[in-house]
């Protein structure tokens, strides 16, 4: 039951976080590994793990994220710790929707420049 509980209440937040980017861009969410990817422009540019909101990051925009001090997603694949190129949201650009279109952006642009590499 607390298993239900638990994927019950990570489907409300990740719901409450596509409301409120949607005030600032068209997102999407869709269910993977536990977790969830958000799309916009049919891009990847952000991640939701544990109701912890990621944005993509590359060389062009990780200072920002650096700068506040906020952490990469972090995963364990067969006891050894995974990085990847998303980076904890601050709070307070999260909060103010000026600030947090232009991370959007940012981070759209960076799944943009990734998926030209592939």
């Amino acid at each position: 039951m607390a298993d239900v509980e638990a994927k019950a209440q990570a489907k409300a937040f990740t719901q409450a976080v596509v409301n409120h980017l949607n005030q600032v861009a068209p997102v999407t969410a869709r269910g993977m590994f536990g977790g969830y990817g958000l799309y916009c422009e049919g891009l990847m540019f952000a991640l939701i793990a544990y109701e912890t909101l990621y944005f993509k990051v590359d060389a062009v925009n990780q200072d920002r994220f650096d700068t506040a001090g906020m952490a990469p997603f972090t995963y364990n694949r067969n006891g050894k710790a995974m990085t990847m190129s998303y980076y904890q949201l601050p709070v307070a650009v999260y909060d103010d929707l000026g600030e947090l279109h232009d991370w959007v952006e940012a981070s759209v642009a960076a799944a943009r420049r990734a998926k030209r590499k592939t």
